[in-house]
């Protein structure tokens, strides 16, 4: 037996349906900062809209970057705690598509300064603000929802991996076992020694 959609989400769905995917990818093209040629992985599991990724993107994330930049690859992982934070999965989606034109890290930094502002309207605001150069295909990557699977995928492979809140460290696919710039430089300088970085 079927089960009738709300009137809300079947235009949801409708309207998503009816926007143009051509130019559009739902592939992540994100890239890692610090040196892309690393083996030494650090990544971070972290919701968009959370306070707590706000406070550590420029307390640890920031410095661990100045100190290790040139030793380690920094992946940005989503982990969207959609109960909590109603704007975190779209934020994390239009990231994806910020992405798309060169504008990841440009788009996450100004989101986490004006954390505040996170509705759609926000969202493509921040896209003109960051330099997005095709606002149109950006505005029509967001409508399509097509990064969402991606985000999803993030998500699960956070999920499988113990994480549980956000921010959440790895260094090398060891869990960092507390959240400080102090903890995950004791685990970099560790991992670095091991491989003899």
């Amino acid at each position: 037996m079927h089960k009738l959609l709300p009137s809300s989400l079947f235009i949801l769905v409708a309207l998503t349906a009816c926007v143009s995917k051509e130019g559009l990818s739902a592939e992540s093209s994100k890239p890692p900062a610090g040196n892309a040629a690393s083996s030494l992985i650090v990544e971070e599991f972290a919701d968009l809209q959370c306070p707590s990724c706000k406070a550590a993107h420029t307390t640890i994330v920031k410095p661990l970057l100045e100190k290790y930049g040139q030793s380690i690859r920094y992946e940005f992982r989503h982990f969207p705690i959609r109960t909590i934070h109603a704007f975190a999965q779209e934020a994390a989606e239009a990231a994806e598509c910020a992405a798309d034109q060169g504008k990841f890290w440009e788009f996450v930094d100004d989101n986490y300064a004006n954390q505040e502002k996170l509705s759609r309207k926000d969202l493509l605001a921040r896209a003109e603000t960051v330099g997005v150069a095709d606002a149109d295909l950006f505005e029509r990557c967001i409508k399509s929802r097509i990064k969402r699977d991606t985000v999803q995928a993030e998500y699960e492979d956070g999920i499988a991996r113990g994480v549980s809140g956000t921010p959440t460290f790895f260094v090398a696919g060891e869990k960092a076992p507390t959240n400080t710039l102090e903890a995950l430089s004791a685990l970099i300088e560790a991992k670095m020694e091991q491989q003899k970085l």
